[in-house]
């Protein structure tokens, strides 16, 4: 597995040894960009699955840097793939694409996995190169699942996503570390949030082989503003900040939700966590580490 020490790899890895596999766990040592360190890394491996998940993982982080984003998100798929078809040519490959990569559509229209791709933003158009390289290698035989995740979140995300950077200016004005003031964005973007443990379940489930491959949704079908986002987390913190627009934080007031109906049918996955417990506990995540920070 990529990625490994990430926030979702840092779920994901005792979930699947929870469940009973082992696994090779690789994350910075493992430069996705060298096609000689993938190659000698998969043959020393020889896995029965590959999960893929090292990538430059926010937006924000990919407009500031296109051509780092690039490289690592869809020529780091490229090097996993051509890899996993030299020396794991039976394994089954979880490539870990986004929903991001179908752009953003009127409120109310969900994507599912035959809605055009329409990539926006850097990190977007480097992982719609990387699914679509799933496919020409599914195309040529490989075991491709491409996993396209809807927002998500939890305890251990860092702060460049929304709903953790709220829950971490929330902790902050309660231990009274910063100002009374939350810096938002655009509180009318509607977004389909997902709980991290409900996505790390979809990913396991999608590494059984009687699961066709192909591409999957894994989205809870449900839009939620950010402003209602923000309302739930104020309900369940003691903070009463001025809520107050950061122009570096804007983006466009568009809605992306995603339809994983093919990936119930064919699984049998479902969200399981409701939002405003996975909320609760990104913020008490947040109040333990600002507690434990100099």
């Amino acid at each position: 597995m990529s990625g490994a020490r990430g926030f979702v790899g840092s779920w994901l890895v005792p979930h699947l040894e929870g469940a009973g596999h082992a696994v090779v766990a690789v994350d910075r040592d493992i430069d996705v960009c060298d096609p000689a360190a993938v190659e000698d890394s998969i043959g020393a491996a020889r896995p029965d699955a590959i999960v893929h998940l090292a990538a430059v993982a926010s937006v924000a982080a990919s407009l500031a840097e296109p051509a780092l984003t690039a490289r690592v998100n869809a020529l780091g798929a490229l090097h996993v793939l051509r890899a996993a078809q030299r020396h794991a040519p039976a394994a089954r490959v979880l490539l870990v694409s986004s929903g991001e990569i179908y752009g953003a559509a009127a409120a109310g229209a969900a994507f599912d996995e035959a809605s055009p791709l329409a990539p926006a933003t850097p990190y977007a158009r480097a992982k719609a190169v990387a699914d679509r390289l799933g496919a020409v290698f599914a195309a040529r035989g490989l075991d491709v699942v491409r996993a396209r995740p809807f927002n998500h979140t939890g305890p251990g995300q860092g702060d460049a996503f929304v709903a953790s950077s709220f829950a971490r200016q929330l902790a902050e004005i309660e231990a009274g570390r910063r100002a009374p003031l939350l810096a938002v964005g655009n509180l009318a973007a509607v977004r389909d949030f997902l709980d991290v443990g409900d996505v790390v379940e979809a990913y396991r489930r999608l590494l059984d082989r009687a699961v066709p491959a192909g591409a999957y949704n894994v989205a809870s079908g449900a839009g939620l503003s950010i402003g209602e986002l923000l309302a739930r987390l104020l309900a369940a913190s003691s903070a009463k900040p001025e809520v107050r627009e950061d122009p570096s934080r804007w983006r466009p007031a568009n809605a992306a939700v995603g339809d994983a109906g093919r990936l119930r049918r064919a699984t049998g996955w479902a969200p399981q966590v409701a939002i405003d417990d996975t909320l609760a506990r990104l913020l008490a995540d947040w109040r333990t580490r600002i507690s434990g920070s100099p």
